[in-house]
């Protein structure tokens, strides 16, 4: 798909001390691909993107052979570097964080996982000073409030039911940086949690659910628009009773999570995510654990101890597969070259539309003017090169 060039350079064409002029790649842009096109970045934002010469002014780095794509947005993260967002320290949790950009991730939110009230209460506290720092786009509660009968990697003793009073008690300590809450919305008290987190704000998600087609509608009319990991902890689709799958997959409210990893979906299952739902209804994610970026071993997550063996998480007792050691670099890869979707479709599902779910689409998600200068640099193989974040280059590509 061709696409037009995006805007005008700042003062007749010339440009700022401060900029970064980016020439040759192929650029993805709302509309479209550019082939040899330009990026602009003055200080923290885009200012250019699209066809046409570079301004005159600022040295010109030449990425001929190269794409570049927005950053990054995971809206579903357990931590990576070895550091967990769930119980580390605020050093450990940019440790996580800075292991997830270098791997593309430009913005990500940190998810909890299942414990008791006042732990998550305090942690969503925690995790809330980062966000304010800008460092974290948010907090997802991932539990307590699932069914033990698809709890995958949570602790099965703290599980419980959806309680409206609990689930505000969540969204206020977290001073307004709540984001998501996953929920198994069959439970009693699931619908009104729902409600409540429609009211606040807050993506009220199902997932770890047990539910019938009819009590997933139901959800979704009450106010869910999120697929927690679809396919994922919830009843397979069936012919006479399609479960979760088929409610979350036809609904054009629902945005569905997929974890692009090889282990998590088979690759028709992510075609049929694709092919049912569309690109603009798809969010790539990492579900990841702290072994991402990091590597083999046995690790915690929350009170569960979890073995990492040839890159696959599974809990050490049960063998259920626990989160993932994904980074969105590997699942963009993945996505291009065995999946064989189109790249504009592949940056809709791992930037736009989180944004947009997150409500930053003002802010990130795409190469466009005023933006936040967030951009991924890849090679003709789909390689990650380069990373930049608010016009600094984490990795910068050689």
């Amino acid at each position: 798909m061709a696409a037009r060039a995006v805007l005008a350079h700042s003062a007749a064409g010339a440009a700022r001390a401060d900029s970064t002029i980016l020439t040759g790649a192929r650029i993805v842009l709302p509309n479209g691909t550019v082939e040899n096109g330009t990026v602009t970045v003055e200080g923290t934002k885009i200012t250019a993107a699209g066809a046409g010469p570079a301004p005159a002014g600022a040295p010109v780095r030449d990425l001929t052979g190269h794409w570049i794509v927005p950053g990054f947005v995971d809206i579903h993260n357990h931590g990576g570097g070895g550091a967990s967002f769930v119980g580390g320290t605020a050093d450990e949790v940019l440790t996580g964080v800075r292991t997830h950009r270098e791997h593309g991730t430009t913005t990500v939110i940190a998810s909890l996982v299942t414990g008791d009230t006042g732990f998550l209460a305090r942690r969503a506290g925690e995790l809330a000073d980062l966000v304010e720092q800008g460092d974290l786009a948010g907090v997802h509660f991932e539990g307590p409030f699932i069914s033990p009968c698809r709890k995958g990697a949570h602790n099965e003793q703290l599980l419980r039911d959806p309680d409206p009073a609990e689930v505000r008690k969540l969204i206020d300590a977290a001073r307004g940086t709540a984001k998501m809450m996953t929920l198994a919305t069959e439970l009693p008290g699931g619908l009104d949690s729902v409600r409540l987190l429609a009211e606040h704000g807050v993506i009220a998600a199902i997932g770890h659910t047990d539910a019938t087609y009819e009590q997933t509608v139901e959800a979704i009319d009450a106010g869910a628009t999120v697929a927690t990991h679809l396919f994922n902890a919830m009843p397979p689709l069936g012919h006479r009773a399609p479960g979760p799958i088929a409610a979350l997959l036809e609904d054009e409210r629902i945005t569905v999570e997929l974890i692009n990893d090889g282990t998590h979906l088979h690759p028709a299952a992510l075609e049929l995510a694709f092919h049912r739902a569309g690109a603009g209804r798809v969010a790539f994610i990492t579900d990841a654990m702290d072994a991402a970026g990091f590597g083999d071993g046995v690790y915690q997550l929350g009170t569960l101890a979890v073995d990492v063996t040839d890159g696959v998480a599974r809990l050490v007792e049960g063998g259920s597969i626990a989160g993932s050691t994904l980074t969105l670099d590997t699942a963009f890869r993945r996505a291009a070259t065995v999946d064989l979707l189109p790249v504009e479709d592949i940056v809709q599902a791992i930037s736009v539309n989180p944004a947009k779910l997150l409500g930053l689409y003002d802010r990130i998600g795409s190469l466009e003017p005023g933006k936040d200068a967030d951009l991924v640099v890849l090679d003709a193989e789909f390689a990650l090169k380069g990373v930049m974040r608010h016009g600094e280059w984490i990795i910068e590509p050689k």
